[in-house]
């Protein structure tokens, strides 16, 4: 009796059917986490030391990218943003020459596993579209649209709220963000003489960080400051 004509065109069975789906197996790992990075949730590695109280250089956040699609930035938020065209870098990165290096950070970068551009940026928001925050009131202290913030909580031991004078309202579609650590961030307050106003366009930020994730002992959520939550501050802002 003839022997049944069957050729299958990879036996799974076989070692080089193992190998490709291995192959098959990471490439799919790959590309679902490469969606959840780039749509869903983002690590992002600290790099400046102007958001210290709240978060130390080389700590890595979880930048949540989904949510804001659909509910706006809120004051006291913590985001990442990009600062080109209206940020200087705060801190600068030696960026590789060669072609593999470069591909390696790039690699690196997408999936949130090597220092970010030099033009991504940590802070918090202080004001949002149609505010008024002006420094300071006779205690020093910030005020958005007349009510003064309780920054204890969140600003750096020593730093006062700003030694910079102003009195802005916040763009539609801008934020104003200052860094925890104020003696040691260049945040809005240094780029009021910018074309940009220093005012960040909500189209620029990556996300919202919502928690630390690295190193574990560090672990924690990242909740808003309750000062932020102020009755009076949402109705004069209404």
């Amino acid at each position: 009796m003839p022997r049944p004509l069957y050729s299958p065109l990879v036996d799974r069975r076989s070692g080089f059917g193992c190998l490709l789906e291995i192959v098959e197996t990471l490439v799919l790992t790959l590309v679902i986490f490469f969606v959840i990075q780039n749509f869903i949730a983002q690590p992002y590695q600290v790099q400046q030391n102007s958001m210290e109280r709240t978060l130390e250089p080389t700590q890595y956040v979880l930048v949540d990218k989904l949510t804001p699609r659909w509910d706006d930035y809120s004051r006291g938020d913590i985001v990442v943003f990009n600062g080109v065209d209206s940020f200087t870098p705060e801190v600068r990165i030696a960026e590789p020459s060669g072609p593999i290096a470069q591909t390696f950070t790039w690699l690196g970068r997408t999936f949130g596993f090597a220092p970010p551009d030099e033009r991504d940026f940590v802070k918090r928001v202080i004001g949002v579209g149609g505010d008024r925050v002006t420094c300071c009131d006779a205690r020093g202290r910030i005020t958005v649209n007349g009510v003064a913030l309780d920054e204890a909580s969140y600003l750096y031991p020593g730093d006062v709220p700003s030694t910079t004078p102003f009195d802005i309202v916040v763009p539609e579609g801008k934020l104003w963000v200052m860094g925890d650590h104020r003696s040691q961030s260049s945040d809005s307050r240094a780029h009021l003489g910018d074309p940009g106003g220093g005012f960040v366009p909500t189209d620029r930020v990556i996300g919202r960080a919502f928690a630390v994730i690295w190193p574990i002992g560090h672990a924690q959520v990242l909740a808003v400051p309750d000062t932020f939550d102020n009755p009076a501050l949402q109705k004069a802002s209404s």
